[in-house]
């Protein structure tokens, strides 16, 4: 239950949030909204105000802002409040609208999990792997390392900074063992690792796995702003340069893309967890919603922007047909895709093989 609720409310507040920005750009620059969803399919519960539907509908995955005047189907007279009657900037803005609002939404949720206390692995070791340096210098699960060549370590990302960049250098340890600091010295020894993007990496490495204890670091007001909008950035750039390790081929797509099904289990673990791990969750998916919407496929918002500047440069419109041939395939493409992501989000959690064992029993 708790995941279902989890899955729910996290989707449904990136979309709400989503199409809220094409809503409030629309209604600023005069353009009528005729209706804004929450969910698709009947409505339970409704009101009308200033001449937009506001309502809630049966299926809650989801939801779509509905504007006068969308598509030449409808009869466009050529009325201000209409949407194709705008110029081609301003539609751009209405479009551009709703990624944007995720991607601000996700810099303020990260902002938010710095001020409030970022959950960070502390350095006590958790695992000592057998045959490697660590387990022959003497390091136990339990250790806790403060020193690494004279330098103080407090999180699991410095030890992890400094071992990588020791290029098999021996390095001097101080670590705390039952209360008692310890000095140890240690050679790493060099590993080529496979880094998200699909290329190889040789580190250096001791043997250490982090144990589960963690400490909640709260930053000051003006650091959890830049350290928030440093996260979003890191996370933009792993993203795209992800998406294009995974267009040639680098990065096998069953690696790099999970559907509604993995991210169903991805929450209800973070909320397991706890709230701040809900919260950077739903950070990184705001954040990857906006992108992936800004993406120039057709019925996506990318897709929408490039028809758009397309008639920004011939100075008319992409003709209809043309749109509608080139958005079928575009929905045809996604269709695939998506039955691949749910196919392979059931193998990876194991779905079919619980399904078969309910049905044997």
């Amino acid at each position: 239950m708790l995941s279902i609720v989890s899955f729910i409310v996290v989707l449904s507040i990136l979309v709400i949030v989503h199409e809220f920005g094409h809503f409030i750009v629309a209604k600023k620059m005069g353009v009528r909204v005729e209706k804004f969803s929450i969910g698709f399919g009947p409505e339970i519960i409704g009101v009308t105000k200033a001449g937009t539907r506001y309502s809630i509908s049966i299926m809650p995955l989801g939801g779509y802002v509905k504007l006068a005047g969308e598509t030449c189907a409808e009869g466009v007279r050529g009325e201000k409040w209409e949407y194709l009657s705008r110029t081609v900037g301003e539609r751009i803005k209405i479009i551009l609208a709703g990624p944007l609002l995720n991607y601000i939404l996700a810099f303020l949720i990260f902002s938010f999990v710095f001020m409030a206390g970022n959950p960070t692995l502390t350095t006590r070791v958790g695992k000592v792997m057998p045959g490697y340096p660590a387990e022959t210098a003497g390091l136990k699960a339990g250790d806790k390392i403060v020193n690494i060549n004279g330098k103080n370590v407090v999180y699991w990302e410095d030890v992890t900074d400094i071992v990588y960049a020791a290029k098999g250098q021996e390095m001097a340890l101080i670590i705390n063992r039952d209360g008692i600091d310890m000095r140890v010295s240690v050679t790493p020894k060099s590993h080529d690792m496979k880094t998200i993007f699909g290329s190889k990496k040789n580190v250096s490495i001791i043997g250490i796995s982090p144990s589960d204890e963690i400490v909640y670091v709260k930053y000051s007001f003006i650091k959890a702003i830049y350290m928030g909008a440093e996260k979003l950035w890191t996370l933009t750039y792993i993203t795209c340069r992800a998406l294009w390790a995974s267009v040639t081929g680098a990065i096998p797509i069953k690696e790099s893309m999970t559907g509604p099904i993995g991210i169903f289990y991805i929450t209800g673990q973070a909320a397991k967890l706890g709230l701040v791990y809900l919260l950077q969750l739903m950070g990184v998916l705001s954040a990857s919603l906006a992108i992936f919407n800004l993406l120039p496929v057709p019925v996506l918002d990318g897709g929408h922007i490039l028809f758009l500047m397309i008639e920004k440069i011939k100075r008319k419109p992409v003709s209809l047909k043309t749109q509608e041939n080139v958005t079928q395939i575009g929905m045809s493409l996604l269709i695939v895709l998506m039955l691949f992501v749910f196919y392979n989000d059931f193998m990876r959690f194991g779905i079919f093989e619980k399904v078969l064992h309910i049905f044997k029993k």
